[in-house]
Parts: C-alpha cells; sequence; structure tokens
C-alpha cells in the first residue's frame, strides 16, 4: 500500500520558507481575537459571489509518497473574469514596515491555494492577493501577483520536494515505531498484582474512545501501566501521539524512565520533555532577542536541519538531549523542544500545555487533538491547578505605579481611569475589608480594553526601555482578565480584598469542571489517574467526568503487615498547636530512638514545622535532621533526599511540609525511609477563597466544607503517608497525629489498611 502523508498548507508552506529570528520583544495578546476580527472585517467587504472560507484540498505524488494537501483560504474572489485567491493577514507591526517580499511564508501559503484551484478547476492563471490588515488602527495594506498554472504547478513541486526528506524521515520512524510496538512486550518480567488490570482497562478506554477515572495505589507502578497499553494503542492505529501531563518535575522524571525502559526492550518510538523555559534557558535571563541571545538569532533558518539531525539519531529525546542538539545547532532549547513535540510520538509535559488558555500548545490544531491520548498523572493535582489556571487577578498598585511613570503619556488617562476603579472599590469594601459579587463588570472591561490598546501602542514602539517591564506585565494580567471574562459564568465569582493600601480584584473559577470538559473532549481519551482519587465523586465533579466516563478503585497488592499504623489523638488545631509541640517531640525521641531508621515528619505549615523543629533539635541534639525550606531549588531538593541513606544505621528525620515537593512523587525504596509521620488532617488554611467555595458548593448540592476543605486536605494526608510502602519488601510505620482521625468522617476517608491501628503509647519496640 502506497504511504500517504496528510498535512495542512499551512505546516508544507512553513516548513520550507520560516525563516529569521525569534523576536518576543513583544507581541499583541488581542493577535488571535483581533486577527479573527480582522479577518471577518475584510470578508464582509467582499461581492456577493466572492467566497469566504474556502476548503481546498490536493493530492501529489512524489517518490512513491501520496502527499495529501489541504487547507481553507480566506477568500475567492471574482472580478472581470478573473480569480483572485485572498490570504488576510493580521498583524500589529507598523504596515509601513511590511513591503511587497516582507514575509515570503505569506506569499507560499496564498500559492498553494491558488495551485489546488487552478487545478481543480482548470485555470490557466491566478491572480495572490495578499491583504495586511492592522490589529489597532485597521489600516490595510495589500499586494498582488499574476502567476500562470505552470509557474503555480512548479512551485509547489519544488515546496514537496523541499518538505521530502523530512516526510521521508518521519515515514520510515513510522514504520519502525509500529514494527517495533508489535514486537514489544511488558517490560517487566511478570506484572504486578493490579497492574495488568490497570493497563487492561485503559487500551479498553482508548480503544472505545472513553475516558477513565482511575484509583491505583501507589507502588502499583501506575506510570508504565497507563503507558504500555497507550503505546500498543498508537501501535495499532488507534492513536497518532500521546501527552504524558504531570504536576511535578519529578513525576516527569517516572514517565521518562518508563519510556527509557521501553526503549531498552526494543521499542521505538519519539518522546520529547518540555522543560519550562526559565529552567531551560542558555542565558542569564530569557530575553528573546536576536541582539541578545545567539540562540534566538536566525532560529528558524536553522531549525529544520536539527529536527532531521535529532530524530535521525534519537528517539528518547529528554532535556538533556535537547540541550546537546540545541548547542550544536545554535538553537533556543525551549523553542527547539515546542518544535519536536510538534512531530513527537509522545509529550511529556506539565499541565498547562494542555489545558491552561494562557500557554498551551496552540500549534497543535484540533486534528491533531481527535488522534491523541492524554495521561494525566497524579490527576488529584489538577483540581486547584485549573482553578488557578482559569482565575486572573488584578492590584491596585501596578496601575498607580503605571499612572506616576507614564504621565503625559497616551497611556495616562486609562491607568488613571483604573487606578480611580480600585479606589471606588476599596471604599466599598468599608470595614469588612472584601467584597464578592457574581457578574462581570462590563465597565471594568471596557477601561481594561482601552487600557489594552494603549499599551500595545507603547510597547510597540522600540524607544521604551526603562518602564517596559513592569508595562509588559500589567499588560499580560490585563489581557488575562480580559481573557477570563469570556469564560465567565455561574461557576465563578468575583471577589476584591483590601489590605493597606493594596486592593487585589480577583476572577476566581470556583469550580473548573466544566472548562476542563471543553479541553478534553477534544482528545480521543483521557486517562485520569492517581493513587489518591478518592472519593471519586468528589473528582468526578471537579474534573469535569461524565455518567459515560469509566472508573476503576485498583486494591492495594501490598500485605497489611507491611505496614503499622499508630494514632497520637491529639488537637492539631491552630490555637491549640503550642499544646502539642512536648508530646509530638516526646513520640518522635521514643520512636527514633527505639526504632533506629530514616524517617519524614510532615506538618500543616512552615510556622508549626520550624517551631516543633527548633524545640526538637534542642531536646535531642544527638538525631540527625533536616528540614525543608520555604523556597527550594531542584538541587537542595536532591540533597535534601540524599540524606535518606539505605545503609543508615543512626536515627535520622526530615521535616517537611504536607502538600508540599517531598510529599508526593517521592520514592525512597527500602531502608531509605521507614517511617512517616503526617501531623493534621492537612486542611487548607482558613480564607475567604476557600470559604466562598465552601458557600458555593453548599449551594450546589453538596457538603461545602468537604468539598472546600476535608477532600483537598485528606489527599494531602494520603499522599504523604503513601511515600512509604513503594514495593513488595518495604515495611514500616505510619504514625497519625490528630484526634479527627478517630471519628467515622475522617476513618471512611483513609486506606483499609491504615483503619487498624494503635495508639502511640503502645508503641512496641523492634
Amino acid at each position: 500500500m502506497q504511504p500517504e502523508i496528510k498535512l495542512s498548507v499551512r505546516s508544507l508552506v512553513e516548513y520550507v520558507y520560516r525563516s529569521g529570528s525569534i523576536d518576543q520583544r513583544f507581541r499583541t495578546a488581542t493577535t488571535l481575537t483581533e486577527g479573527t476580527k480582522a479577518h471577518k472585517a475584510i470578508q464582509r467587504t467582499y461581492q456577493e459571489n466572492d467566497e469566504k472560507e474556502v476548503f481546498l484540498k490536493t493530492v501529489i505524488e512524489y517518490e512513491e509518497i501520496m502527499f495529501i494537501i489541504e487547507g481553507r483560504c480566506d477568500g475567492l474572489l471574482f472580478r472581470d473574469n478573473k480569480i483572485i485567491i485572498d490570504e488576510i493577514k493580521s498583524t500589529s507591526r507598523d504596515l509601513s514596515e511590511i513591503e511587497e517580499e516582507s514575509l515570503p511564508v505569506h506569499w507560499a501559503q496564498a500559492k498553494v491555494y491558488a495551485y489546488i484551484y487552478a487545478k481543480d478547476h482548470g485555470q490557466k492563471e491566478m491572480i495572490v492577493q495578499l491583504t495586511y490588515i492592522h490589529t489597532v488602527t485597521e489600516e490595510q495594506k495589500k499586494f498582488q501577483k499574476h502567476f500562470s498554472f505552470q509557474e503555480l504547478e512548479q512551485f509547489v513541486s519544488e515546496l514537496v520536494e523541499h518538505y521530502f526528506p523530512y516526510a521521508s524521515l518521519m515515514q520510515n520512524h513510522q514504520l519502525r515505531r509500529n514494527h517495533s510496538i508489535n514486537q514489544l512486550s511488558f517490560p517487566f518480567a511478570t506484572y504486578r498484582e493490579g497492574q495488568r488490570k490497570l493497563a487492561g482497562v485503559v487500551y479498553k478506554t482508548i480503544s472505545e474512545e472513553k475516558n477513565i477515572f482511575a484509583n491505583a495505589p501507589t507502588g502499583i507502578g501506575k506510570t508504565i501501566s497507563a503507558i504500555f497499553p497507550t503505546v500498543k494503542a498508537m501501535g495499532e492505529g488507534k492513536l497518532d501521539r500521546m501527552f504524558y501531563l504531570t504536576a511535578k518535575t519529578i513525576t516527569r522524571q517516572t514517565a521518562e524512565e518508563a519510556f527509557s525502559l521501553m526503549k531498552n526492550k526494543g521499542l521505538c518510538m519519539s518522546a520529547v520533555t518540555i522543560t519550562a523555559k526559565e529552567k531551560i534557558c542558555f542565558k542569564e535571563e530569557t530575553i528573546c532577542q536576536k541582539e541578545y541571545c545567539e540562540f534566538a538569532n536566525g532560529y528558524y533558518d536553522r531549525v529544520n536541519e536539527a529536527v532531521l539531525d535529532i530524530f535521525s539519531h534519537e528517539t528518547f529525546i529528554n532535556r538533556k538531549k535537547i540541550e546537546e542538539y540545541a548547542r550544536k545547532h545554535m538553537l533556543c532549547p525551549f523553542e527547539f523542544s515546542l518544535d519536536l513535540a510538534f512531530v513527537a510520538d509522545a509529550i511529556i509535559c506539565d499541565y498547562n500545555y494542555i489545558f491552561d488558555p494562557k500557554v498551551s500548545l496552540k500549534r497543535f490544531y484540533d486534528e491533531h487533538k481527535r488522534q491523541s491520548a492524554l495521561l494525566i498523572d497524579e490527576a488529584h493535582n489538577l483540581v486547584d491547578r485549573a482553578r488557578e489556571m482559569f482565575s486572573a487577578e488584578l492590584q491596585k498598585s501596578d496601575f498607580l505605579s503605571l499612572k506616576r511613570a507614564y504621565k503625559g503619556s497616551g497611556l495616562y488617562e486609562s491607568v488613571h481611569r483604573l487606578n480611580k476603579y480600585f479606589i471606588e472599590l476599596k471604599k466599598k469594601c468599608s470595614e469588612k475589608g472584601h467584597l464578592v459579587w457574581q457578574d462581570v463588570d462590563e465597565d471594568l472591561i471596557n477601561i481594561l480594553e482601552e487600557f489594552i490598546g494603549k499599551a500595545e501602542i507603547e510597547l510597540l514602539q522600540p524607544s521604551k526601555s526603562v518602564e517596559e517591564a513592569g508595562l509588559l506585565e500589567t499588560y499580560f494580567a490585563a489581557t488575562g482578565f480580559v481573557r477570563i471574562s469570556n469564560l465567565y459564568d455561574e461557576r465563578y465569582v468575583t471577589y476584591v480584598e483590601t489590605e493597606k493600601n493594596e486592593v487585589h480584584l480577583k476572577m476566581f473559577c470556583l469550580d473548573p469542571s466544566h472548562l476542563l470538559q471543553q479541553v478534553s473532549k477534544k482528545f480521543r481519551t483521557t486517562v485520569y489517574f492517581s493513587a489518591t482519587l478518592l472519593p471519586f465523586q468528589y473528582y468526578l465533579d471537579m474534573l469535569g467526568g461524565t455518567s459515560e466516563d469509566y472508573t476503576i478503585s485498583i486494591p492495594s497488592p501490598f500485605a497489611k503487615e507491611q505496614t503499622e499504623v499508630f494514632l497520637q489523638p491529639l488537637s492539631t488545631r491552630y490555637h491549640d498547636r503550642g499544646q502539642t509541640k512536648k508530646p509530638i517531640i516526646d513520640m518522635l525521641s521514643k520512636l527514633l530512638k527505639e526504632r533506629s531508621g530514616n524517617y519524614l515528619i510532615f506538618f500543616p505549615s512552615y510556622h508549626y514545622m520550624n517551631s516543633v523543629y527548633e524545640d526538637f533539635t534542642t531536646s535531642c541534639p544527638d538525631i540527625r535532621c533536616i528540614i525543608q525550606t520555604n523556597k527550594i531549588n531542584e538541587e537542595e531538593r536532591e540533597q535534601f533526599l540524599k540524606e535518606f541513606k539505605e545503609e543508615s544505621t543512626e536515627p535520622f528525620i526530615g521535616f517537611a511540609v504536607l502538600g508540599g515537593i517531598f510529599s508526593e512523587g517521592v520514592d525512597l525504596k527500602g531502608n531509605r525511609l521507614n517511617g512517616v509521620i503526617v501531623v493534621g488532617v492537612g486542611l487548607p488554611q482558613l480564607c475567604l477563597e476557600r470559604n466562598i467555595m465552601k458557600d458555593y458548593f453548599q449551594t450546589t448540592g453538596k457538603t461545602g466544607y468537604d468539598y472546600a476543605y476535608t477532600f483537598p486536605g485528606m489527599n494531602k494526608v494520603l499522599q504523604a503517608g503513601g511515600r512509604l510502602i513503594r514495593s513488595e519488601t518495604d515495611t514500616g510505620v505510619i504514625v497519625l497525629v490528630d484526634d479527627r482521625f478517630l471519628t467515622q468522617k475522617y476513618q471512611g476517608l483513609l486506606p483499609r489498611e491504615w483503619r487498624d491501628f494503635e495508639y502511640v503509647q503502645n508503641l512496641p519496640e523492634r
């Protein structure tokens, strides 16, 4: 069967004609929405017989590959027996800077459309028109060229010829990939108990184009159980690619290890990890301008060769490999990773690249998503992350600073009005210090849109430098606020909080389920999995689950006897914490001296943790300790974990915070961890936001306090306790410190193997 490659006109011409440098000095954030408006404004001027958004498709055979090329041209105009292809391009650039030959890629796109139309309708010649429209001023500039059919045919033939080496590489890779997948067996000698069941149900879910919520215990091997069946489905043509989404760097590494393991078993499949720009940037500052960064300068002139190079030699493309080839070809490593991700079989990345409306991977079109699967690791984290992605906030101080900096400029009036708006809000807050309402203030949105337009004019002036950083940040905050206002519905509230002279305004997404569902349904399958996805109804409600979605809960494969659970029934409520320090220290001292080993103790706050740590180190100076700091980088995190040594004979304890970087995704096997102590039930701190959430869920017929406080808190407890048993041979102690664990409600939220606990005073010696 002759191989086929389907691609869009835009993808074809951008591959061949994209050139120049990365320059992110400033791009108007209104490009997409204003560009759409601009397109429609021009299309409304078309005559009655003209056509717009015309779908065009052709098939070209080259070197035994069938290229199926398709796209939509903006306009098809009929003038005096002549046919014009109109390609509309919106821009925030000064139109005087754009000459006829400024952007060859735009001519290329229009010429391909002209060729397809001429070929289908027997036209001997075509007119190609580029129409540029300024997004702010709506000024227009047009260019026209005449082409014979032979010229267009020759042009498209050369395009395909230039694209062929890349297409051939991808085609050969796909053949090797599918063959290797067919030969691939599960990368371990046997399945752990529960692994086969999870892998089977993930495969079934993909085959049936469904979604699934899977609760699978820590240590079962969830990552490989989700990835392996997805790889198998890809080899059978059910998928083109997969996205493995994580919330933390450490869980990203687990996914990388799974792909590396399968690669060692013969898998030939491209997997690319996207690392945040700030972490992977080669320069001291992330200034994406050709004058500052040699890796941005001429990026698009070199990237095609680099893509061919890396895909010719590598399959598993992690951060280290991306940096290696980026340096070799003098490329920005972050942009290079995005270009690689566009064609990779698997993409490992943070949640925000799919769900966040501000930073999602726009280059992945809906047709790509329909043949892709989302694997969402540690899916419990997505609830709060999504709330923040779909929320937006503004501060009065930002506009006051701009008012002072831009006095006498065209920007002054709009920032003055915004500052005045915040002053009025502060007055309305009165003594309560806050205000809550349930709609979008259209007057505010109008003032913000005026500010955005004025700010763009300022930012597009090349001479600006001194105040630009503050303006740029506030500009993005304002555009984000306007963007979120378009998503606003009954699942949102707007609230104001005041503190001294500051006024904080936020459009807060209480329930992200609908928006998550809107994104998820564009993909063939979404697999939500976690060791703590219980209670199911809460996560189904919060993550956009429906009655058609599958759910599965895999029981723990580990023996109950591997874990000894003890309870210290103290009140760790905020006002009682001072009285708990001595009994907690006495318990720790007894535990570590009688059962020497490595321990982790988790606290509900830094203040509480630091207070107990200070008293403990004074009372027990002979016991080695380490404590989590408030701001910790990756190197410090690794150093913290290295202190948990397998061969240690002396007692050692690490102090950490519940819900922090060490309470999930940490894998300390064997004697590296002998016990976990969890202080408190993990409740989020009482605050205006959580109380608004509580009231909202109560009005929707749910238990508001549980949705706002109890369930998110207990998730932290379960994650922290889950650090202990990671394999069939691990054993250890869990100590739960809080009298609320005695109540029926909290016991019902504990894993079954934790419910048969003893009291701390009965803690036996080893």
